[in-house]
């Protein structure tokens, strides 16, 4: 087997970005105020292996989908790198290779209603990768891959002449998936794409993207808050907060045996009929300001198991877990 099948499609290494929050200038000499910056993101390492479903999950604000826009290009990382089947998405690499990456690379978005374009039909909205990668010539032939792409995500080739305004949520969501396979992508950044539907409608474009992916051979790092959905859809699960991945584990090790104070948290608040009765933890407290995030720990203040080094001492990812109390054999 060579080199490059064994290696990870998705390295990632440190990957850490700050965002400048500080007010405008003349407001910070008037109000004698330093600068403020957010850390959305730090110390971020993963790999993901092809064929694999990575999901990232955590609460809202925890940097789940600054990282999706990191690993795509969208967003330049503050530090540390991102290298996708070896090539180095931060401009190490040659202009060719990095256009040529470009298009194995796409994303799905959260709103389907907002990522669509409503001025072009729908046979133009798909077609685009296929142009802007100069993947065909030829109208006929673009028609053609078109509405063989459209079926593939269970949509007919005469819905290419409608505008997506005719289309319902889960159906617009089907037009971004069949836009993202366009370019023959390897690798789709899938940022919490059901959110914004019903859950009937949830379920059947989840069915659609596993199926996509056993057919096609797609790797996917899926954005998500529903711990359901992510059961269904992840192979790893890397679990964030504040920034910060607190524990990475196999899906159904994650769910049968959750280690971090935090994801058994996260766990504790699903609904799940098998459970009841067993004694649950309550929900404790709200994410902090991350312009201002605690010392150590960042969970501590909302941890029922925090001690004066938890307080003091950020705690390192070893073992897939960043939590002293695991660590010190507490919990």
């Amino acid at each position: 087997m060579s080199a490059a099948a064994i290696r990870p499609l998705v390295e990632v290494r440190d990957l850490r970005r700050v965002f400048d929050v500080s007010k405008p200038w003349l407001n910070r000499v008037i109000e004698r105020e330093p600068k403020q910056f957010l850390t959305a993101v730090s110390d971020i390492s993963l790999d993901i292996a092809r064929g694999e479903t990575f999901a990232l999950v955590g609460e809202s604000g925890s940097g789940k989908s600054t990282v999706a826009r990191m690993v795509v290009g969208l967003l330049p990382p503050s530090a540390g790198s991102v290298r996708i089947d070896g090539i180095d998405m931060q401009g190490r690499a040659s202009e060719a290779e990095r256009q040529k990456l470009r298009r194995r690379i796409q994303m799905i978005f959260q709103d389907p209603y907002a990522s669509l374009n409503p001025r072009w039909r729908v046979d133009r909205i798909v077609a685009e990768p296929i142009q802007a990668f100069g993947l065909l010539d030829g109208k006929a032939a673009i028609r053609a891959r078109v509405g063989e792409l459209l079926t593939f995500v269970g949509l007919h080739p005469d819905d290419g002449r409608k505008y997506p305004h005719q289309f319902s949520g889960g159906q617009r969501q089907r037009i971004a998936i069949a836009r993202a396979l366009a370019s023959d992508s390897e690798f789709i950044v899938c940022d919490e794409p059901t959110s914004a539907l019903d859950v009937s409608v949830q379920a059947q474009i989840l069915n659609l993207m596993r199926d996509l992916q056993d057919r096609l051979g797609l790797t996917f790092l899926f954005i998500s808050h529903n711990l359901a959905v992510v059961r269904h859809m992840a192979t790893r699960i890397g679990v964030m907060y504040l920034g910060r991945i607190v524990e990475v584990a196999e899906s159904k090790a994650l769910f049968a045996a959750p280690r971090h104070p935090y994801t058994r948290m996260l766990l504790d608040a699903v609904p799940d009929l098998a459970h009841i009765g067993r004694r649950r933890e309550p929900v404790r407290g709200e994410i902090p300001n991350p312009i201002n995030p605690p010392t150590g720990c960042h969970f501590n203040p909302r941890c029922p198991h925090a001690n004066d080094r938890c307080r003091s001492e950020l705690p390192l990812l070893l073992d897939g877990v960043a939590c002293h109390a695991v660590h010190e054999g507490r919990i």
